[in-house]
């Protein structure tokens, strides 16, 4: 499964590339925006392996990474008990 995530283009690096620098979740990152010709800086995307594939609006690039951060939130407290329980590597060897 692979998920697109929100972004947010800070600048064209490269026009004949159609090379975007897109802030995703607070890392900035080099995009390929050619599947979305009418993009500008300004502009919020969303990300899948490198490649703008749909242009958003701000409200649904603000709902969709409250919800990420929400699911990542559930996923860490789920998996922390869990990760307690393992050893390190080198513990238990012997």
């Amino acid at each position: 499964m692979c998920v697109a995530v929100p972004g947010h283009i800070v600048e064209i690096v490269d026009q004949a590339r159609r090379i975007g620098r897109v802030d995703v979740l607070g890392t900035p990152r080099l995009v390929n925006l050619a599947m979305l010709p009418d993009v500008l800086p300004g502009d919020w995307v969303l990300v899948q392996v490198g490649f703008a594939v749909e242009k958003i609006d701000e409200a649904t690039a603000r709902e969709t990474m409250r919800l990420l951060e929400e699911v990542s939130q559930m996923f860490e407290g789920e998996l922390a008990p869990a990760v307690a329980d393992v050893p390190a590597a080198g513990e238990g060897e012997g």
